[in-house]
C-alpha cells in the first residue's frame, strides 16, 4: 500500500463506532452511494466486542417546551401566553411562570413546540424545546 493509504487505514483505526457511522453517511452523501450492500462487514473500534454496531438514534417525535426565564416588564404577557397555551387558571399559569426555569408544556409535535416557543418569545420569554 502507498503512504496515503497506510494513513487513511490507520486513521480509520481509530474511531469511535458513533464516528464511523458519520463518516459512512458523509461518503454516502457526498458520492452519492449506498453502503447497505456491505451491511456484512462491520467496523469494530479497537476495544469494542467484534459485532457491536451502533443503534440508529431514534428521530424524536414529541418536544417538550421549557420556560427559562423571562423579561420583568414582560410578566403579565408571558403569564397570559402561557395561560392561553396551556388552558391553566391565572393562580396555576402564575404559579408556573414565577417558578421559572419550569417545564410549559410536554408531548407536543415540533410543529407545535416551536409555535409555542416563538409565541412566549415575542412577548418577553426566554424558551427552550427539548
Amino acid at each position: 500500500m502507498s503512504t496515503k493509504t497506510d494513513q487513511i487505514l490507520e486513521s480509520l483505526k481509530s474511531l469511535s463506532l458513533l464516528e464511523a457511522a458519520e463518516l459512512v453517511k458523509q461518503i454516502e452523501d457526498a458520492f452519492g452511494v449506498s453502503a447497505a450492500a456491505s451491511a456484512g462487514v462491520v467496523m469494530a473500534a479497537p476495544g469494542a466486542p467484534a459485532g457491536t454496531e451502533a443503534e440508529p438514534a431514534e428521530e424524536q417525535t414529541e418536544f417538550a417546551v421549557h420556560l427559562d426565564s423571562f423579561e420583568a416588564s414582560a410578566k403579565i404577557k408571558v403569564l397570559k401566553a402561557v395561560r392561553e397555551t396551556t388552558g391553566l387558571g391565572l393562580a396555576e399559569a402564575k404559579a408556573l411562570v414565577e417558578k421559572a426555569p419550569t417545564l410549559v408544556k410536554e408531548g407536543l409535535p415540533k410543529e407545535a413546540a416551536e409555535d409555542l416557543k416563538k409565541k412566549i418569545e415575542a412577548v418577553g420569554g426566554q424558551v427552550t424545546v427539548k
